[in-house]
């Protein structure tokens, strides 16, 4: 069709240029050696990383590396973080049984109501 602009989008997977890449590359790697990002900076990366798959892959493997340090070589922690799989900040999720004994009366619900099962 002559004359007709179609807009195709690939949801978040367009490429970077490379001069984008590259900045965004020099701040990921001033996060990851714990050195100084300026505000501004630290906004326009966000911003990119918000609208593109490919920034926020390298802002979330900055973040984490500034967090968790250098994986040991071979571990499982250098294939996750290779992979980008799991969470930048450990200290944000909870690890491990949080007082069995309370999460067992929450499930039970001794105090009368319905059975937490029970759709309200």
């Amino acid at each position: 069709m002559k004359g007709v602009k179609v807009k195709l989008t690939n949801r978040g997977y367009n490429m970077l240029s490379t001069n984008t890449r590259l900045r965004l590359e020099d701040i990921a790697a001033r996060i990851a050696g714990g050195l100084n990002v300026s505000f501004e900076e630290m906004q326009w990366a966000q911003k990119w990383a918000d609208h593109n798959r490919s920034a926020s892959a390298i802002m979330r493997k900055a973040r984490r590396r500034a967090i968790n340090g250098e994986p040991e070589k071979g571990s499982l922690d250098e294939l996750m973080e290779a992979m980008d799989l799991g969470f930048e900040d450990p200290s944000d999720h909870l690890i491990g049984p949080q007082n069995p004994i309370d999460l067992a009366n929450w499930f039970k619900r001794d105090d009368g109501e319905s059975d937490w099962r029970q759709h309200d």
